[in-house]
Order: structure tokens, then C-alpha cells, then sequence
């Protein structure tokens, strides 16, 4: 049997080693000399707080003994939250996660120790440690997967949103898992996660999960809003604040949803019903400033987007007020990218000039790719496939037209972006349109092309294990 170290019998020999009494180390340390006399014989456990404490003294790395805490004190004795918890949170604050994932391994087997875990895991995630929370939302996810509890949906939530990011392969593999989920959370909360995993299927441009979701959410909110509404429930208002938005908020951008998807299917006649229907607030009850905020800007989407599906149907006499609006407008950045992206779309589509419509905003066009970004989904996933999307389509415009160079350069720049956001299917479209044009591209532009290619095949060797075994 294989004899664990203990951490108690490494700092005895580090006493012995250094000829060192239990007063003078106890000094060093900052720990009185009956404490460390009790650690060194074995009559007291310590806490995470003391072994800093020793390691420091000892002149070792932070966390050095924290494998061997977690034997000698948690795997080796009954389960103790008081001890475990400030472990925990120590080891997010040093970036020690598979000391939490050992942990957490250790006491999952008992689902008491579920709810403070959670509750470890919320904080955790309020504190902005992310990866720390996840292995425990995922531990306790695990050990609950069978009690169809609302813990268990939460803990799905927050699996889904800590594990979205720039990979939309993984995205849709989490997008996919939590759908199964969200009828388990409060009704309330239902709201949000509809409205994240909305967007994310948005970015994905999965407009049938979209419609699904925006429908599901536009129904759910018109009752609960009926509901706060009905006698002025004060239960419900209470609930309400626990929103990211005002509740009208959801059924208007339910309406928004469903009217991407008609654009998408070109039905923009539909589009425009939907886009009529949330321009139209006077149904609001609520007067607050939060309120009139969203109004405001319900309203002036509801602008922007009747000008867009009377463009995309083909109606061009509209064109030039709608670049007028978007000149005049005082939205963001992030906001001008997706409105100038239907000004590309419409030029390729109906053959259209207009060259000095991008010379009039080449400052707003170059500065897109440098935009931070918010915590927002919708700014998380759907503004990177818009500049992505608007690179492509910038490209094909100026391609199309023998202006290669700069057709070139938004080429390349949307295929490296499409690389990131793992988008199998525009990464080809990409490529397919350079090899289109590949006759027109100087020799430092295929090179770059060809750079590029290599580089996305030996990460795609190195990230499924596979190898070139001619060396």
C-alpha cells in the first residue's frame, strides 16, 4: 500500500532540517507556538488560512501543500464545509482548479453538500471566477442529474453562459444541452435564458431554433406582464425585478426575433408585421426612465428595420434614406456594423453602386474590428458573426467589381474571423471565394492565403490528435 505524505511530518523535517524550534517558526509565521506544536504532533487539523501561513514560512510556492491538504484533511476525514469552503474559494483565487475539481470529486457523492456548493459556485461566479464556478456547477449538475430539481436547471444556466464564447461549434453543442432545461427554471427566469439562447442560435444563424424560442418567450412574457398587471400583483412585481430588462422588453423582442427569421426566409412582408407590432409600445403601462429608455429604442429599430426589409425586398427608392438615418443616428458602433451590413447585402444582391456610401463611413467600417465588446449575449455572439459576415460581404462586393486589393484584405480578414468563431460553413464560403478570384491575387496575397490554410490544418492536426508522419 502506498504510503501518503503527510504535511504535518514535511514541516517536522523542515524544523529538524533547519534546526528550528517551534517558538522561532511560530514567530516567523505569525501563529502562536501551542498551535504549531499541535499541527506538528497531530492533535490538531489546520485551516487553509494557517497552511498559507506555514507555506510562506517555509519559503514555498502559494498553494504548495494544497494536493496533500486535500488527502490529509478532506478525502481522509468526513466532508467539512466550514474547512472546504474557504479552500474553495482559495483555490479559485489561485487559479487552482483541479484541486476544486479533486474536490469537488471527493464530497459529490452525497447530495447534502449540493445546495453549498451552489451557493460557493454563485459567489464564485459573482466575483467574475468563471472557470472556478463552473467545475462546481458541474459537479453539482452531476450528482443532481436524476432529481429534476430548479437547482439543477440553474446550474445548466450558468454551465451555458460561462461555456459560451468564440467557438461556435461549442456553442451549439451548449446551446443544444441547456434547451432541454430552461422549462425547469422559475417561469421568471425562463425569460432570460430564452432571450441568451435566442441570440446564440441568432449567431448561429439556426433561425428555426430562433422562431421556437422567441415564440415561446413572447407567450411567457404577455402572461406574466397580463399577470403584474392583474390587480397589481405584488408577488409577481417583486419576481419581475430579478430581469435583466422590463418585462415588456421580452415581448418586443420576441417580435424582433421573428422578424430576423422572416428576413431570412425573404418573406419581408411578415418581417414588416413583426417590426410594426414592436414600433407600436402604446400598450406599455409603465412609465418609468428604464421604461422610456426601451421605448425609445424599440422605437427607433422599428425605423431602422422598415427602412431594411423595404431595401432587402427590392425596393431601392428607399436606399438613400436609409443612409441618411443611419448617418444621423446616434447609435454605437456595435449598432452601425449590423446597419451598414444590409447597405453590402442589398449591393450585392440587386448589382448596386455604392462606393461612396463606404467612403462615407470608412472610418466607422475600419474601426469595427477593434470594438470591446459587453457581457451582453447579444454583443457576445451576435455583433463578432455580423463584422464577420460584413467582411465577406465587403469583400465580395469589391472583388466583383476588380478593386482586388481591398477585396482581398476584407477576404482575409472574415476567413481569420470565421477561423475563430469556428464557422465551418463561412470559413469554405470564404475560401471558395478566393480560389474565384485567386487569378487576381499578387504573390504576397496567395502567400498569406496559403500561410493561413497551413496554419488551420496543423491546429486542426494537433486539436483531434491525428499527425503528418512524413515529418
Amino acid at each position: 500500500m502506498k504510503h501518503t505524505p503527510t504535511i504535518r511530518a514535511e514541516l517536522d523535517r523542515y524544523l529538524k532540517q533547519e534546526s528550528m524550534s517551534l517558538t522561532q517558526f511560530g514567530h516567523i509565521a505569525g501563529m502562536n507556538r501551542g498551535i504549531v506544536s499541535a499541527i506538528v504532533t497531530g492533535n490538531k487539523s489546520m485551516s487553509v488560512n494557517q497552511l498559507d501561513l506555514i507555506t510562506e514560512a517555509m519559503d514555498l510556492p502559494e498553494g504548495y501543500f494544497y494536493d496533500l491538504f486535500i488527502e490529509n484533511y478532506i478525502i481522509d476525514h468526513p466532508p467539512n464545509m466550514r474547512r472546504i469552503e474557504p479552500f474553495l474559494f482559495r483555490c479559485a483565487e489561485l487559479d487552482k482548479l483541479d484541486a476544486i475539481r479533486r474536490v469537488v470529486g471527493s464530497i459529490m457523492d452525497n447530495l447534502l453538500y449540493s445546495p453549498k456548493l451552489f451557493d460557493i459556485a454563485e459567489v464564485l461566479l459573482a466575483q467574475g471566477r468563471h472557470d472556478a464556478a463552473l467545475l462546481l456547477y458541474e459537479g453539482v449538475a452531476e450528482a443532481e442529474k436524476y432529481q429534476h430539481s430548479e437547482r439543477l436547471a440553474i446550474c445548466q444556466y450558468r454551465i451555458f453562459t460561462i461555456q459560451i464564447g468564440d467557438d461556435q461549434s461549442r456553442n451549439l453543442s451548449a446551446a443544444t444541452i441547456f434547451e432541454a432545461f430552461v422549462e425547469r427554471l422559475d417561469e421568471i427566469d425562463q425569460l432570460d435564458a430564452l432571450k441568451d439562447l435566442a441570440n446564440v442560435y441568432r449567431s448561429l444563424r439556426k433561425w428555426n431554433k430562433v422562431d421556437e424560442a422567441a415564440k415561446k418567450m413572447k407567450q411567457k412574457a404577455k402572461a406574466q406582464y397580463s399577470l403584474k398587471h392583474q390587480h397589481k400583483n405584488r408577488e409577481c412585481n417583486e419576481s419581475t425585478k430579478k430581469l435583466s430588462r422590463p418585462l415588456f422588453v421580452y415581448i418586443t423582442y420576441a417580435d424582433l426575433l421573428c422578424a430576423s427569421v422572416c428576413d431570412d426566409q425573404g418573406d419581408y412582408q411578415q418581417a414588416l408585421q413583426h417590426t410594426y407590432a414592436y414600433g407600436n409600445l402604446d400598450w406599455v403601462k409603465e412609465t418609468d426612465e428604464d421604461t422610456l429608455y426601451w421605448i425609445k429604442l424599440y422605437k427607433d429599430w422599428a425605423k431602422c428595420n422598415t427602412y431594411v426589409n423595404k431595401l432587402l425586398s427590392g425596393d431601392i427608392s428607399v436606399l438613400q434614406d436609409y443612409v441618411e438615418y443611419i448617418a444621423e443616428s446616434d447609435s454605437n458602433e456595435q449598432e452601425k456594423i449590423s446597419k451598414l451590413l444590409n447597405v453590402i447585402i442589398a449591393a450585392n444582391r440587386f448589382e448596386l453602386e455604392v462606393d461612396d456610401i463606404l467612403q462615407r463611413f470608412e472610418t466607422e467600417i475600419n474601426s469595427f474590428s477593434e470594438q470591446s465588446l459587453s457581457d451582453d449575449m447579444y454583443n457576445q455572439q451576435v455583433i463578432p458573426d455580423y463584422i464577420a459576415w460584413f467582411g465577406y460581404e465587403l469583400a465580395h462586393y469589391y472583388l466583383h467589381r476588380g478593386m482586388y486589393s481591398v477585396g482581398f484584405k476584407h477576404l482575409m480578414y472574415s476567413m481569420v474571423s470565421y477561423h475563430t468563431l469556428n464557422n465551418e460553413t463561412y470559413f469554405i464560403n470564404c475560401m471558395g471565394l478566393f480560389l474565384h478570384f485567386r487569378d487576381h491575387a499578387v504573390s504576397e496575397t496567395k502567400t498569406a492565403f496559403l500561410n493561413f490554410i497551413e496554419k488551420v490544418w496543423m491546429d486542426n492536426v494537433e486539436k483531434n490528435g491525428t499527425a503528418d508522419h512524413r515529418g
